[in-house]
């Protein structure tokens, strides 16, 4: 016989926050006094309920949060015959590029009442390659790859951010890189800065080549020398400052003489900042410093990071809406969907000295 819960006990629930009995949808629909069939429309997010007003669907949101009423995912499974679940790789999920895109990611795919399994693979080929097949195998009806060279065919739809690889049937979400470059660089120009120093991503980073490139073409239009003597690569595959220190102490001993240093992320340009330091110079005042990304950590640096903003969490949701729209069977998916960056000044970067 099932003992009834004393006084003490139901004050003790309610001040942990218990959420009590569950909500039936019949409930929530007579508390608003709408049907049950157009209750369950919304919450369960079918494409039948676009037609019913905005309005209408707020109220029914605003009142399942007021009586925490939870949707049975697992009924609506089995009723519909689909998962309702999305896979993400990553290479890591730590500070910096891929935790913010996640959380872009993320935002829309709770929002729209998706589950999500995440997957790192360290850049590792062996896990890129298998990684799909087991997310497949947990009933994913489509999958987001961030950062991730992409050269699987999938029977599901695929939305790759920063692949840059032209594959059948993959939506790929990038930066302008061209214009990326050329709003760091002619930034440094106008500041009087020619010998500028860059470090370059890891070879495995998607992101690499394309900016890299960018770069080369930008400093000819601007009429800027690259030095191959102060151009270094950053080694190692965590998202780490101890990456950016390292290359920038080396560069400091064999070609000290340069008045900027435009970095590969914000991660390497904080690693940078600490090894000009330790050398004896000033930030700005002796070599300016350029990052990229614009993470979250970023403006409150020690001085503040002049970066180009890579819209991060944006792609991310914009990546999420692309996967649910060809998951929910649209066929006229674009090949790229390409973002615009942004430059922010800081107090990393000043006038030549």
């Amino acid at each position: 016989m099932k003992r009834k819960k004393s006084d003490a006990e139901e004050k003790s629930a309610k001040h942990r926050g218990d959420p009590g009995p569950k909500i039936s949808l019949k409930v929530l629909a007579d508390y608003l006094g709408l049907s049950p069939a157009t209750v369950s429309l919304v919450m369960n997010r079918s494409p039948v309920a676009n037609s019913i007003p905005k309005t209408t669907q707020d109220q029914i949101f605003a009142a399942a949060r007021k009586l925490n009423y939870r949707p049975n995912f697992f009924a609506r499974s089995l009723r519909t015959q689909r998962s309702f679940t999305v896979g993400v790789m990553v290479p890591e999920v730590s500070e910096g590029y891929a935790t913010m895109v996640l959380s872009g990611i993320e935002d829309h795919l709770l929002q729209e009442g998706y589950f999500y399994f995440v997957a790192s693979h360290r850049h590792r080929q062996d896990l890129i390659d298998e990684y799909p097949e087991l997310l497949l195998a947990r009933s994913v009806e489509g999958l987001i790859a961030v950062d991730t060279p992409w050269h699987s065919k999938l029977s599901i739809p695929v939305v790759t951010v920063s692949g840059h690889n032209e594959m059948k049937g993959v939506t790929n979400i990038v930066l302008d890189h061209g214009c990326a470059a050329e709003l760091a660089l002619e930034h440094l120009a106008n500041l009087g800065h020619r010998r500028i120093a860059f470090i370059k991503g890891q070879e495995f980073s998607s992101d690499t080549e394309a900016r890299w490139n960018a770069i080369i073409e930008a400093a000819a239009r601007l009429g800027l020398v690259i030095y191959p003597e102060l151009t270094t690569q950053l080694r190692g595959d965590l998202a780490t400052p101890e990456l950016g220190y390292r290359v920038t102490r080396r560069l400091l001993a064999k070609h000290g003489q340069f008045s900027a240093l435009f970095a590969f992320n914000d991660i390497s340009a904080i690693g940078a900042i600490r090894a000009i330091r330790e050398k004896g110079l000033r930030v700005p005042e002796d070599i300016s410093v350029v990052g990229f990304d614009d993470i979250q950590g970023a403006a409150f640096q020690n001085p503040g990071l002049t970066t180009v903003r890579q819209p991060l969490r944006k792609m991310g949701k914009i990546a999420a809406e692309t996967v649910l729209i060809r998951m929910s069977g649209d066929r006229g998916h674009l090949k790229e969907i390409m973002v615009e960056p942004e430059l922010v000044v800081r107090e990393s970067t000043c006038a030549a000295p």
